[in-house]
């Protein structure tokens, strides 16, 4: 006979006994089980003893997360959390160094559960750690130089069990002292430090500048570029990672007024990272970025994917500034630049002022601009008041004149040459062009939480937005000669470029070339046979009998993806929970249960290889209790203060689940693709509407694919708009037969 439902029939060991077999009533306080355990093995003082869940987490069992212990669960009784964070609070204080290095070891571990940690912080452990990090006595110097593998341990395991405490979010960042920062710094300058060690500091540096914007200061004072690249030009991609980690934490931090400097005042192995504009801008950094990490031997793993995806965000967003300013028609810098374009194109110097009529000039100016292809023939310079793309655009026009000058010089001349109608203006072109660029590399947008998709060839030159601007104006030119275009067609030309751009970029080009190489390939006649092939794939008929039918289909389809949803929901998914410290992962899994009447969900260690039985997770949630299903900014834990708030991609795949009067169920969705099956199937179990991209998408296809199959014997027979006439009675009926 199965135990009551309130009940679990677990074992619970005890060193140097045999492990106990009980049945636990849940509905007990865990004290009183406790105490009866205690009393079974003869212990005293019950309140100084725990249960722990006996696996590798040693997680403690609280009355929070009792649910977790079910059926056959293996249980171990051992001192209580106060109990062992008074006890490693006085071991790892102890003057032998065999003692101090076990009982780190010890915290380390046990700092990965959040009951114990409270307590440890409680006593103040936090100050221990600083403080032994800080102090950095004689007798550790001498450590070690005598016994370097200990001294490694040693401080491996102190920073180790600081990170993990630091990551429960009980003790704030801004707490820490500058002698601390210079001392997690040192451990980063060193040439041969410890690897376990260089990896913990560089976390620790990464949680500090994202948490603390006072400190992020004093972490870019100690920080040098010179001294993190022997770090990328090493072999282990966690070394890397974390380094380029450092690198985009103090980007992303950086005051405005810092991320752009002068290039000729900037020692760049020297100089704090502060000045990033030019440090990224360095062949040295990118060279070997792209030589030790991206054409590395070693697979790159995702969050290295993600690392160079922000740092390639990053790179591409010290372009907002000048994509954002409109040029000052007044500014005869500024129109010096536009002179520059023009002698260029036309070999022509800038004409002394007695040289001429000044309605000459003015008429040769004229006519020279209209060559150039600016709208405004009389002052170009107004061209560049549209933002974006601002100066960008000029920005661009002049690095393409001056290293691609043979490129520039024969697009200006050959649309010069054509007729007016048939003229690919130039720098229309750039100033449009630009702008498409800027919205397809999201230029000035905070780089996706999730995002691991990097572009390595952009990787490859260091300046390779104006480079990859060069390629697409010569392909903008080329697409308007195939297509034949006039003025008229120009919207539809930058169309079929920006997708020729958009499909080339999907294979991951990992050189400029080979992007050049693909677009080579994608020319005006291919787009147009990719579009026809596409459009007789979602070929639609028109005529009102097929809609009719499409309508009577329609029902069952929408039925069908609501059972399809609510079955996902039942498969469930793992959700991460989202931190300031990224790759410190922390996991929870939801699923809904069979009957579709309760949400299972609970956390987990690490993410699940298939699905999570339901009785692994520990809470419930009944689907009677929800009120509704809150998306977007108005969930509550998008409200909340973090560096997370003003992510756009982030936004999106945020959900909230309300029950009872005001709890929430928090989710961020893995990617959209889960956002919206959860979304919908939330929304069936209420009874209410599935309006995500994806149920229009799943029923464009599905119904699609229904109306071909049910009409597969009318392929290519015209269907007529309204149904055939009746005939007319015939003349006579002999033809007819009379059984009888």
């Amino acid at each position: 006979m199965p135990p009551p439902a309130d009940t679990v029939k677990v074992a619970i060991e005890w060193p140097g006994a045999f492990p106990k077999l009980m049945e636990i009533d849940q509905k007990k306080p865990l004290s009183a089980i406790i105490k009866e355990v205690c009393e079974g093995w003869s212990l005293g003082n019950h309140e100084n003893f725990a249960l722990q869940i006996a696996d590798a987490t040693n997680f403690y069992i609280t009355e929070k997360n009792r649910n977790d212990v079910k059926n056959g669960s293996i249980l171990r009784l051992t001192t209580s959390p106060y109990q062992t964070a008074v006890q490693l609070h006085e071991r790892i204080q102890s003057s032998s160094m065999d003692a101090k290095l076990e009982s780190l070891k010890d915290l380390a571990n046990a700092s990965r559960d959040i009951t114990f940690a409270q307590e440890f912080i409680n006593l103040d452990g936090i100050s221990l750690l600083t403080l032994m990090v800080e102090s950095g006595t004689e007798r550790y110097q001498k450590l070690q130089k005598i016994m370097k593998p200990c001294f490694g341990d040693l401080l491996s395991f102190t920073l180790t069990a600081f990170v993990e405490l630091m990551d429960h979010g009980i003790v704030s960042w801004d707490t820490f002292s500058v002698a601390f920062i210079k001392k997690i710094a040192s451990y980063v300058n060193k040439s041969a430090m410890d690897t376990a060690v260089l990896q913990r500091s560089l976390a620790i540096l990464e949680s500090i500048v994202l948490n603390s914007q006072d400190l992020y200061h004093k972490v870019a004072q100690e920080i040098t570029i010179g001294q993190l690249i022997p770090h990328l030009q090493g072999t282990d991609q966690d070394i890397q990672t974390y380094t380029i980690a450092v690198i985009n934490a103090l980007f992303l931090k950086a005051p405005e007024d810092k991320r752009q400097v002068d290039e000729h005042i900037v020692d760049i192995l020297n100089c704090p990272l502060t000045e990033m504009a030019h440090i990224l801008a360095q062949k040295q950094l990118r060279s070997i970025i792209l030589t030790n990490v991206i054409r590395s031997p070693t697979a790159i793993n995702d969050e290295m994917a993600h690392q160079l995806y922000v740092l390639q965000v990053l790179t591409f967003n010290l372009l907002e500034d000048r994509m954002m300013t409109k040029m000052d028609p007044q500014d005869q810098a500024q129109r010096d630049i536009i002179f520059e374009l023009r002698r260029i194109a036309f070999d022509v110097e800038c004409e002394p002022n007695n040289s001429g009529s000044s309605e000459k000039r003015k008429s040769m100016y004229t006519r020279d601009y209209k060559k150039l292809g600016f709208i405004n023939h009389v002052n170009p310079a107004v061209d560049f008041t549209q933002i974006p793309p601002g100066m960008l655009a000029l920005d661009n026009m002049l690095y393409f004149a001056r290293h691609h000058q043979d490129a520039y010089i024969r697009i200006v001349l050959e649309n010069s040459s054509r007729e007016d109608k048939h003229e690919c203006p130039f720098g229309r072109s750039s100033i449009e062009l630009t702008k498409m660029l800027c919205e397809i590399l999201k230029v000035g947008e905070l780089p996706s939480e999730n995002c691991p998709k990097f572009h390595p060839m952009f990787f490859t030159h260091d300046r390779s937005f104006e480079e990859f601007f060069c390629i697409c104006i010569q392909l903008l030119n080329k697409t308007w000669k195939e297509m034949r275009a006039t003025s008229e067609d120009f919207n539809k030309v930058m169309q079929v470029v920006r997708e020729q751009i958009m499909r080339a970029l999907t294979v991951k080009p990992n050189s400029l070339d080979q992007f050049k190489s693909r677009l080579q390939n994608l020319s005006y006649t291919e787009i147009l046979k990719i579009r026809q092939s596409e459009r007789m794939n979602q070929e639609d008929f028109q005529s009102r009998p097929i809609l009719e039918l499409r309508e009577k289909i329609q029902p069952e389809i929408m039925e069908l993806i609501k059972q399809q949803r609510l079955n996902r929901l039942c498969d469930g998914t793992c959700f991460r929970k989202i931190s300031s410290r990224r790759r410190q992962d922390k996991f929870w899994y939801c699923r809904l249960s069979p009957n579709h009447k309760v949400l299972h969900y609970g956390d987990l260690e690490e993410s699940p290889q298939g699905e999570v039985p339901h009785d692994s997770l520990q809470d419930k949630l009944p689907v009677a209790d929800i009120k509704a299903v809150i998306t977007g900014k108005d969930c509550p834990h998008m409200k909340e203060k973090g560096a997370l708030k003003q992510n756009k991609e982030v936004l999106e795949l945020a959900f909230s689940v309300l029950y009872e009067s005001d709890e929430y169920l928090n989710f961020i969705a893995p990617d959209k693709h889960e956002y919206c099956v959860w979304t919908d199937g939330l929304n069936a179990l209420l009874g209410k509407e599935m309006t995500s991209d994806y149920t229009k998408s799943d029923m464009d296809t599905l119904l699609t694919m229904e109306m071909k199959l049910r009409l597969l014997d009318l392929e290519n027979i015209q269907i007529p708009e309204a149904p055939p006439p009746i005939p007319k009675e015939p003349s006579n009926y002999d033809f007819v037969y009379d059984c009888n």
